[in-house]
């Protein structure tokens, strides 16, 4: 949600700002903007759209913005509606802002400033910082000790950046609630919401922490934590392994599809050596051995995609391990006073690892400092807070994702939450030899499973050709096909905007049976597995309905198509690893059918990648 770039340095920023903006595109946003300061005055241009339209309107008087120290913005509307008026940067006086985050208290502060004479231009929450800054700024001459001034007066998530006419070579940024990295360079230094739009120019980044304000010039960067001069150390990333282009693809959604098997494999070899599928790699998570040694309970907090992931790994837990597993949106979670139970393994999952609502149930968990607590982090950023902030970090070797509709994270959070699944049993006894042996071999299996899924792309775009013109569908799981169910629907409610809804198909009778006709199309996974001769029970109550089912079902299952049922086969797995590899016919279904329908495949509207506000 939202992007922030920022550059100070020798040479022309303008077109380093625009490239940072057109790379952070895939968090979400409605419109884009930039401040640069030329010749003592703040040049500034937003746009409602795409990036491309802030681009082409810098382009109409390129010789405004040739400074060397500017900010930019893509903004996603939290306060006021899409508008010119809206975008970031906002102005007071001499001083611009660019903002992400919530400040909650702007209302409050808005009053005052008002009555201290200061109108406003916007709808916005980040208005009211910059004219707060601004008016810091008269008692204190300085910018960093107004930054400073104002920031204990904010409350809420954001991240800051900040320029000022009278300070042409200083750009203030602050970090509190909302990721923001510093780009380290040679004679020029940067700021943004992700690395990813800074690697065109640097690979080396400074990871700010909770509460850190800096001060960022040419030569130097100067971090400040309670007033403190702190060091942060300087990470070198590898920027090949940060490849985000689309490459022979249409959309980031279908390359992400198609790098599946890859994701998965490389998530697998954390644990599993190649030449010895019998038995974990000894490396794997050993430092945490004892850590896992005592979890009586497992407590899964996450959002969306990531808390269907969690949900599988309930039954996971339960049925391999018999530890008692909690599953619970974070968001509601961190809202009902929960109990944590004493020896709880709190699992947090996140794609970006800055999902707000995630952070702060984990937060929120940790204050109550329940006995043998543990905390873990599965994540796809491992310099992310929420990696920072957790005792144990298990990585998912995704990749970049740029597609909002979550592919390859999910199918590698579920290959890695197995891995975890397996680890605690062998370290708690809970799993024997022989059966982690044969588990094991099914997962040296899964890559060239999920290879061979993609080749149903053409059966899938066929099957996808009866839903274009639909309003509603219904996706059908029983069992570990349940939270692919409801992940299927979200998918196509996310890309293709059909409203859609996944049920545990033993609920049909229970009320959406009412839905069900001739209109309907109705998703169904079904692998033959132990609760497959139920599901087929289910499956005739819709069918005697006219309603028209929609089939991914195995071989193994012998199922036939008919009139109004049809069929698409997915390759055999074994029932505890069904979910990962019929994940991919879902994602391709949504995916054919958006695309059939002309939506906006890999930024959705009103959808952001990385949510970082609640």
């Amino acid at each position: 949600m939202c992007g922030i770039v920022g550059a100070v340095a020798e040479r022309n920023i303008a077109n380093i700002l625009l490239e940072g903006l057109k790379r952070l595109e895939y968090r979400g946003y409605d419109s884009a903007g930039l401040t640069v300061i030329r010749d003592g005055e703040l040049h500034r241009e937003r746009q409602v759209g795409k990036v491309q339209a802030l681009v082409d309107a810098v382009e109409v008087n390129p010789e405004f913005f040739n400074g060397h120290i500017g900010i930019a913005h893509t903004r996603w509307a939290t306060h006021g509606e899409p508008a010119q008026r809206n975008a970031h940067p906002h102005v007071s006086g001499k001083i611009a802002v660019v903002h992400n985050g919530i400040v909650e208290n702007y209302a409050e502060l808005k009053e005052d400033l008002l009555a201290k004479g200061y109108e406003f231009t916007s709808q916005t929450d980040t208005e009211v910082v910059a004219h707060l800054i601004h008016d810091a700024y008269k008692q204190t001459p300085d910018l960093m000790e107004a930054v400073r001034t104002v920031t204990p007066l904010l409350q809420g998530a954001f991240a800051l950046g900040i320029v000022h006419v009278d300070s042409p070579d200083e750009l203030i940024t602050v970090r509190l609630g909302s990721p923001l990295v510093i780009g380290v360079g040679i004679g020029e230094n940067f700021i943004a919401s992700d690395q990813l739009a800074l690697l065109p120019v640097t690979n080396r980044f400074m990871y700010l922490e909770e509460g850190d304000i800096a001060r960022i010039t040419r030569d130097s960067i100067q971090v400040y934590a309670d007033g403190i001069e702190v060091k942060r150390s300087v990470n070198e990333i590898d920027a090949s392994q940060h490849n985000a282009d689309k490459g022979e693809f249409k959309h980031y959604m279908l390359k992400e599809i198609y790098e599946q098997p890859d994701a998965v494999a490389r998530t697998l070899e954390m644990a599993i050596d190649s030449s010895n599928t019998s038995s974990l790699r000894k490396d794997f998570l050993q430092c945490n051995e004892a850590q896992l040694a005592g979890i009586r309970h497992i407590q899964v907090l996450a959002c969306g995609t990531s808390y269907h992931a969690g949900m599988v790994a309930k039954y996971w837990f339960e049925n391999l391990t018999r530890l008692p597993c909690s599953v619970e949106i974070a968001s509601e979670f961190r809202y009902r006073n929960p109990v944590v139970v004493d020896n709880s393994l709190i699992i947090c999952i996140s794609q970006s690892g800055e999902t707000a609502d995630t952070l702060s149930a984990l937060r929120d968990t940790q204050k109550q400092k329940p006995t043998g607590l543990v905390s873990l982090a599965l994540c796809n950023v491992p310099t992310s807070s929420l990696v920072r902030e957790t005792d144990i970090f298990l990585p998912t070797h995704a990749g970049p994702e740029i597609g909002v509709a979550s592919t390859k994270a999910f199918t590698t959070q579920l290959a890695a939450l197995m891995l975890l699944v397996l680890k605690i049993g062998v370290t708690q006894d809970r799993i024997d030899e022989q059966r982690l042996t044969t588990l094991l071999g099914e997962l040296h299996k899964l890559p060239g499973q999920l290879y061979a899924s993609l080749h149903l792309d053409a059966s899938i775009k066929k099957m996808s050709e009866h839903f274009e013109e639909k309003r509603s569908c219904l996706f059908l799981g029983r069992g570990l096909q349940f939270p692919i169910a409801l992940e299927g629907a979200l998918k196509l409610k996310e890309i293709s905007y059909i409203h859609a809804e996944g049920y545990a198909a033993g609920e049909l009778k229970h009320g959406p049976l009412a839905l069900v006709d001739k209109d309907m199309p109705i998703v169904v996974l079904a692998p033959k597995d132990s609760m497959f001769d139920k599901l087929k029970a289910n499956m005739q109550e819709v069918h005697a309905r006219h309603g028209e089912l929609f089939v991914f079902a195995s071989e193994e299952s012998k199922m036939v198509a008919e009139e109004r049922m049809h069929i698409v086969y997915v390759p055999e797995v074994c029932e505890i690893l069904a979910p990962i590899v019929y994940s991919v016919p879902v994602q391709l279904l949504s995916y054919h059918v958006a695309v059939m329908r002309g939506t906006d495949v890999d930024q959705p509207r009103n959808l952001a990648k990385s949510v970082t506000v609640e």
